[in-house]
């Protein structure tokens, strides 16, 4: 293997394996003294405001390291440098600082789209010692020499450009150290732009408005963060975003005693985006939810959904998985996609309209069933009767009988599917046949709530819960409080729980758990929330708690 592409791809490897294996590893207590940082990556002075992405860990890996469990980091060093002729504790941890960043700069180097595109990659790893880094730089490139390379050393406005010519375009590495930072290119041009970047400000990424917005209140101990510049990387991925309403995003790494916060800030220069309501405590319907459930949505006001800030998100975001404006989550959702397709209903018009109130969607998973079970608790306000009048008549019309009966003296309303079946008899006999009946959903009134269930056993779940509900569940109490108040509610994953249905609806995730392995493993559950109403900005965050 070529000894030079090895080492770009160790570059390119440590801004994202380091930070997903050093932070996947990391043990349940919250580290004290990272070197975290409070504004955000100092490489984005040479960072075009037109880049792509930027991608940064914003500590030592070896801070990283005193944390980590079973020495995934070191494994990793270890195998990557080994390939590369490089050792770690001599080479690069003597000079190394508190960031490395990895940026995609440009979508193709030379604009010509017609011999095809090379996007433009750049590293930059922060030196404490630019002397000793300068050293390492220019000690490798010579190295190059000697094993038969050609090595060329351009002055560009007062920086040492070193790179081998010799090399074919794809393996092509360019280094240099500058402004107290080791920089390394796929390409001249790459860092020729990255020079003029930090000379013309207007230039670099730090210029940008949007980044200037998305920084302003980086959350306390910033130990990562990534800058994404959405209708670029929709163009990169030959995306059309149907309504590309957010056109930037940041994300910002935390680490909590129990687990990791993603947060992140979706920017828009849109006025109209109408924002979600804001709750200020956990949903109470969350107290008929079952602990069993795998996965949970919570909030409140379904009626003004399509309109709301978290709609237009969705918009943006399914298209940008699925690359057209098929939801992919609906593989994921299928008792409520089924429900839509076989039953005519038009889930926002004749359920989301009436809920007004707060709301709790869940799907239970059973031993031997490929599709889960699912419960939906609606508060019952004034409007809610009208609205399950409307779901007893589109029943009523798709031929289901209503029904009223009795479990466990609660009264209950049933949506039943009556066939006629024949029973076996002898040749001679006349044909005898018998009624069956097939529960297609069932609800019923507890308390201030309307509960609807896809059959009889899980709405009983809910009728006996007593203290065995999701509200009161530890693992789901601590996952919330990771969420800043007031917020627009909760999507709650338990990963044990969702695995097998995940990994049957989305197969690909299979191959992100083997590559994120260290994740994965110590995973306990997934919290998605949205909060804060500032115009222009939708915030959330993501919370990954993990097991002790």
């Amino acid at each position: 293997m070529n000894r030079q592409r090895s080492f770009f791809n160790f570059l390119v490897a440590s801004a994202i394996a380091v930070l997903i294996f050093a932070i996947a590893g990391c043990s349940g207590k919250s580290p004290v003294n990272l070197g975290a940082s409070t504004t955000g990556p100092n490489a984005a002075i040479f960072v075009s405001k037109l880049a792509p992405v930027m991608v940064s860990l914003l500590t030592n890996p070896d801070q990283l390291q005193a944390w980590e469990r079973e020495e995934e980091l070191s494994k990793l060093k270890t195998s990557l440098l080994t390939k590369s002729g490089i050792d770690y504790k001599q080479d690069i941890q003597p000079w190394l600082g508190n960031e490395i960043t990895l940026a995609v700069t440009t979508l193709d180097i030379d604009r010509d789209f017609e011999n095809g595109k090379q996007p433009g990659y750049l590293m930059a790893l922060a030196t404490n010692k630019p002397e000793k880094s300068r050293e390492f730089v220019e000690l490798w490139f010579s190295k190059q020499v000697l094993a038969g390379g050609n090595l060329v050393v351009e002055q560009y406005k007062g920086a040492k450009l070193l790179y081998d010519n010799s090399q074919p375009q794809q393996d092509l590495l360019v280094g240099t150290v500058v402004d107290g930072f080791v920089l390394f290119a796929n390409d001249p041009k790459v860092l020729r732009d990255a020079i003029n970047n930090v000379q013309v400000p207007d230039l670099n990424l730090t210029s940008s408005p949007q980044y200037q917005k998305a920084t302003q209140k980086l959350p306390q101990g910033l130990i990562a963060a990534a800058f994404l510049n959405l209708p670029i990387i929709a163009q990169w991925q030959e995306l059309e975003l149907p309504e590309p309403t957010y056109n930037s995003e940041i994300i910002a790494l935390t680490l909590n005693p129990k687990g990791l916060l993603a947060e992140t800030s979706f920017l828009t220069s849109s006025a109209t985006v109408t924002p979600s309501s804001l709750l200020s405590k956990p949903v109470d319907a969350l107290q008929y939810i079952p602990t069993n459930a795998s996965l949970v949505i919570a909030s409140s006001d379904l009626s003004d959904l399509a309109n709301s800030n978290l709609a237009k998100l969705w918009t943006q975001i399914k298209t940008a998985i699925s690359g057209s404006k098929t939801d992919i989550i609906s593989r994921v959702v299928q008792p409520l996609a089924k429900l839509q397709e076989s039953r005519n209903i038009n889930l926002q018009q004749d359920i989301f309209s009436w809920i007004k109130g707060e709301y709790a969607l869940a799907l239970l998973p059973r031993e031997g069933q490929t599709t889960p079970d699912w419960m939906f608790v609606v508060e019952k306000l004034e409007n809610v009767a009208e609205g399950i009048s409307r779901l007893d008549a589109i029943a009523s019309s798709s031929g289901l009988s209503n029904s009223s009966l009795n479990l466990n003296q609660q009264k209950i309303s049933a949506w039943i599917e009556l066939t006629a079946a024949t029973q076996q008899t002898e040749p001679q006999d006349r044909p005898k046949y018998a009624v069956e009946a097939k529960v297609q959903g069932v609800h019923t009134t507890l308390g201030n709530y309307e509960i609807f269930a896809s059959n009889l056993e899980t709405l009983n779940e809910a009728i006996a819960i007593k203290e065995n509900s999701l509200i009161k569940d530890r693992n789901f109490q601590n996952s919330i409080a990771a969420i800043p108040q007031p917020n627009q509610g909760y999507v709650y994953l338990d990963w044990t729980k969702s695995q097998d249905l995940l990994e049957r609806q989305l197969p690909i995730l299979k191959l992100v758990e083997v590559l994120g392995k260290p994740f994965f493993n110590n995973l306990r559950s997934l919290t998605v929330s949205s909060y804060g109403s500032e115009p222009g900005t939708l915030k959330g965050g993501v919370f990954l708690e993990r097991h002790k």
